[in-house]
């Protein structure tokens, strides 16, 4: 049957200690993503909220929105949709300035685009998007496109003809994901109708709530590295923990119902990432110096402005001579480096 070599494939999700939640791709015992979320601080990047304006900043172009946070976040010109402009602008075309669009006291649907930090506090935006697993929905917009990542003009073709059979509403644009690649029609259908459930849902609380309001929480860490590593060449799905074990099964269940009975609960007395060797792995992300099989090493160093990577030959035997040798240790050193990012 020739002698293809199978990877084998497992996502280990690792939330049975409450402080922090860890998922990892392993791919032939070698570790392949990583996400980690500790609990202590809560993530608020993707959030969708019901704010109120407190300072309108013409000198900026911008106004500060109280969202519910601690600090007010901020929110330019540049990232207000233009449902928000006065009428004058269908006719002019021309981008108002801040005063003419917003007045303290006023209600606005804002996404946190940028979480906060240090000194500053969140960047928000009103192009609110949805991920799905396999599409973005963008309300408010009538486009429908496909990730600029996929790169294949006929692939591209093939998913444009899909969604438009999809039956699309009015004033909701979509974009398909790289994961949406070689996708049915049924899996793209069923994507929509949650993320247009989770739209819907949205726009309920809108009127509801007084301002300010957390209107949709971000998925955490856990549907989110699903959402965005799961690919159909995983055949395990290992969770240690009961609760968030029913959580991926019924994200599955909703999703993704062909891959529900991968989820499985990791049940053993040994801790999930050790009996895959993980911690070690992990250590070793933080490492500046990573040595490669042949003896040689890489050097990877994060500085303010870039990330400097160097590769050594090192202990590496030469071999006919330094060419040789080089070109064998870079090699090695490229898809290393690209496990390391």
């Amino acid at each position: 049957k020739g002698t293809n070599i199978v990877m084998v494939k497992k996502m280990l999700i690792n939330a049975c200690h409450s402080e922090e939640v860890r998922v990892a791709v392993v791919a032939d015992g070698l570790l392949e993503e990583l996400d980690v979320q500790i609990n202590a601080r809560e993530a608020t990047l993707g959030n969708i909220y019901k704010g109120a304006i407190t300072r309108v900043e013409p000198s900026l172009q911008a106004v500060f929105v109280d969202y519910g946070a601690a600090r007010n976040g901020f929110l330019s010109i540049n990232d207000v949709h233009p449902s928000y402009f006065p009428e004058s602008f269908e006719t002019t075309k021309k981008r108002p300035r801040i005063q003419d669009v917003f007045k303290k006291d006023a209600h606005v649907i804002v996404q946190v685009s940028k979480e906060e930090r240090s000194t500053k506090g969140a960047s928000l935006t009103t192009n609110v998007s949805l991920a799905g697993r396999y599409l973005v929905l963008m309300p408010g917009t009538d486009l429908f496109g496909v990730s600029r990542k996929i790169e294949d003009e006929k692939e591209r073709k093939k998913l444009k003809e899909l969604l438009k059979q999809l039956k699309l509403p009015d004033n909701i644009g979509f974009i398909v994901r790289t994961a949406g690649l070689g996708r049915t029609k049924t899996e793209l259908a069923r994507d929509l109708d949650y993320v247009l459930k989770l739209w819907r849902s949205i726009e309920k609380n809108v009127a509801d709530r007084p301002a300010p309001a957390l209107l949709h929480r971000e998925h955490d860490v856990v549907i989110r590295a699903i959402r965005e590593h799961f690919s159909s060449d995983i055949c395990e799905i290992l969770v240690d923990e009961k609760e968030v074990h029913r959580k991926v099964r019924d994200f599955f269940h909703e999703v993704m119902p062909k891959y529900e009975s991968l989820v499985k609960l990791y049940q053993e007395k040994r801790p999930l990432f050790n009996k895959y060797q993980l911690e070690e792995q992990i250590d070793q992300v933080y490492h500046k110096r990573i040595k490669l099989k042949s003896g040689g090493y890489i050097v990877i160093e994060p500085t303010e402005a870039m990330v400097s990577v160097d590769v050594n030959s090192g202990g590496a035997i030469k071999e006919k001579g330094v060419e040789e040798t080089a070109f064998r240790v870079n090699m090695e050193a490229g898809p290393e480096i690209a496990r390391q990012l």
